[in-house]
């Protein structure tokens, strides 16, 4: 057990040397390039993925309300962190608004997770004895509920209602959201290898036996749903930050459908999977892919097809062949360890001798 262990630690130099390399690489190629676009959105999504993937991967509960949970955390971020000498400007149809203070924008982003959860809490005690599509058609409900009313015009005072939230502090370096990120899935690894992750996986896999064990069901529902909501929120204060500016239509069904798209292309009930996922996802659908999108020509002769809009077509036929060919994801339910790349290595190895 202690030689496993040690292996085991051989994670941090390696997780260190990727971090290290992620700093290099901003330095190198600059804060407005594509390569550090991916790299700061990627660490926000594999984020939001690792929340979404402990309630439906590792619980076994279909939900479909991660968008509403971000945006949630996003506009308490934006509305908390806009400073007062530019309230003015910014609610310049509601007189100003009615926030009279600002907080700090760590304070925030934590405030974000918590009235995230907080909302999740609330509305999980009515949906968590749903089941299956129930679940996720009430949650995906309570999503485009939260949109409508940051929108609504009788909170404008406090959301600045359809209109654009801006002037708020955002990060400069590509490490913040990549520290952030990682520390939040850190966080979500410690609690899956928990009591409380196996009371999860137990959950998952059959619900009768795990009440037989002694497993109360729906506080460890409550639970599961409560903390990926708390995690979701922080992730929208973070992709706020990103963004610069802020409007309730960003977050539309259409994200939390990519959010799941990445857990399932990654493996469900996997966080190493869905944490590659995301970088994948975000590197194919915003920069490798993009030369679709304008016309181009080889040889004096315009290659046919290629159009604005193109590259999202080409985008769908390469996950659908993803899932064909790995119907659990790229991970499964496995996870990246040094003693599977090791035992990896040795067989390659001996297979060349």
């Amino acid at each position: 057990m202690a030689k496993k262990n040690s292996k085991n630690w051989l994670l941090i130099p390696i997780i260190a040397l990727i971090y290290l390399l992620v700093f290099v690489a901003e330095k190198v190629a600059g804060t407005s390039s594509m390569l550090v676009t991916v790299l700061e959105k990627g660490a926000i999504y594999a984020l939001i993925a690792v929340s979404l993937n402990l309630l439906n991967g590792f619980t076994g509960l279909f939900s479909l309300g991660q968008a509403g949970f971000m945006l949630v955390g996003a506009y308490t971020y934006a509305v908390l962190t806009i400073p007062m000498a530019k309230r003015a400007a910014v609610y310049q149809y509601y007189n100003g608004g009615c926030i009279t203070f600002t907080v700090p924008f760590i304070i925030a982003i934590i405030l974000g997770g918590l009235l995230a959860a907080a909302f999740a809490a609330l509305i999980g005690f009515p949906v968590l004895r749903l089941k299956s599509d129930y679940l996720a058609i009430a949650t995906l409900g309570f999503a485009e509920i939260a949109r409508a009313l940051v929108q609504f015009d009788g909170l404008g005072p406090i959301t600045n209602g359809s209109n654009l939230l801006k002037t708020y502090p955002t990060y400069k370096t590509v490490m913040f959201p990549f520290c952030a990120a990682g520390i939040c899935i850190a966080i979500i690894l410690l609690l899956i290898h928990s009591t409380y992750g196996r009371a999860f996986k137990a959950i998952r896999d059959d619900e009768i036996a795990a009440e037989a064990m002694g497993i109360n069901l729906f506080r460890h529902k409550e639970l599961s749903f409560v903390i990926s909501s708390f995690f979701a929120g922080v992730g929208g204060a973070l992709l706020a930050m990103y963004q610069g500016t802020l409007q309730a239509n960003a977050f539309k069904s259409s994200m939390t459908y990519e959010i799941l798209l990445i857990v399932v292309i990654g493996g469900m009930g996997s966080v190493s999977g869905s944490v590659i996922a995301s970088f994948l996802f975000i590197a194919c659908s915003e920069w490798w892919l993009r030369f679709l999108d304008a016309e181009q020509f080889i040889w004096g002769i315009k290659v046919p097809l290629l159009r604005s809009g193109f590259r999202m077509v080409v985008f769908a036929v390469v996950i659908m062949l993803i899932v064909l060919f790995y119907s659990r994801g790229i991970m499964g339910d496995r996870e990246i360890s040094i003693d599977r790349i090791i035992k990896k290595f040795s067989k390659k190895k001996g297979a060349t001798k």
